[in-house]
């Protein structure tokens, strides 16, 4: 199958690099064409435009930094929609505002062609092992066209209903994520200032209730429990996503005040200079109240 892929930034790319291994024929663009080396490299053709990476594809993707990115892509000058073509399917990645999902959808059904969106879980590091969860809204007969291709780059895809339910899917995900994960932050600075080891305070929540109820080692001790803060999910996309997740909130008339307190923590990290490291370095905010840090060593 033909697929325009654009945007093969960090998750991008190793999702690209998926659909280049299953036998998809692709045809690549990005802001930056070095990003898309190794899918060149690899047999990808470079399209100079999202407009020329439409043309004459049965489907195009997009995976972007964020609704601002996505509506550039889609309905900017030399954008997808000047050349998709009939009955093709545009599928975005992206985690996105569902109201402009729902505005694309309506474009794109305009021109003969359908639409899913399609945001995906599990980062750079499951999209590089296809360990990601791909939450699918749209059309149920859409959806099943484009099962294979969704299959090859996750090995969980999840059809979530009508148009946008993947977005709100995704936002609701990250809000509760993100949250938590400042929750966290605060038990455990309280938890070490009373003098318990970090490393035994984490070891209980490993083995305890929460532990068992979700799987706290999959992202906090690679990064704030030790210090690392390398981005493995910037804080700028953290702090996007959260202030989407409120809008949709507001947008619907649901008070979402523990997620907007956690929107201003993530914004007063932001106004430090952060926003390029890890989301979790927001976290040391809390550290910093507390006079204390957490830290597991080795």
């Amino acid at each position: 199958m033909r697929i325009g892929v654009i945007g093969v930034g960090n998750i991008g790319n190793p999702m690209a690099g998926q659909l280049l291994a299953a036998g998809h024929a692709l045809v690549v663009h990005d802001v930056r064409r070095d990003a898309a080396a190794n899918l060149l490299a690899g047999g990808a053709a470079w399209a100079e435009s999202p407009r020329a990476a439409a043309a004459e594809c049965e489907i195009v993707t997009t995976c972007l930094p964020g609704p601002k990115e996505m509506e550039a892509v889609t309905f900017g000058a030399g954008g997808i929609l000047e050349s998709l073509p009939p009955g093709a399917v545009y599928v975005d990645h992206t985690t996105n505002a569902p109201l402009l999902v729902r505005k694309v959808e309506a474009a794109v059904r305009a021109r003969g062609a359908a639409m899913l969106d399609a945001p995906v879980s599990g980062g750079m590091e499951g999209a590089k092992t296809r360990d990601l969860l791909v939450m699918v809204g749209g059309e149920r007969a859409v959806f099943e066209r484009v099962r294979p291709v969704l299959d090859a780059i996750a090995s969980r895809v999840m059809y979530t209903g009508g148009i946008g339910n993947g977005s709100v899917c995704k936002l609701m995900h990250n809000c509760a994520s993100f949250s938590l994960d400042l929750i966290m932050a605060e038990c455990w600075t309280a938890g070490v200032k009373a003098g318990v080891l970090p490393e035994t305070l984490v070891d209980v929540f490993m083995n305890a209730a929460l532990g068992h109820q979700m799987s706290l080692k999959v992202r906090l001790p690679a990064t704030y429990l030790r210090g690392d803060f390398d981005a493995r999910f910037a804080l700028k996309l953290a702090h996007k996503d959260l202030a989407l997740a409120v809008d949709l909130g507001r947008a619907h008339d649901v008070p979402m005040p523990l997620s907007t307190m956690c929107t201003r923590e993530l914004a007063d990290a932001m106004a430090r200079g952060w926003g390029d490291r890890d989301a979790s370095i927001a976290l040391t905010l809390q550290e910093e109240r507390a006079g204390v840090q957490v830290r597991l060593p080795g």
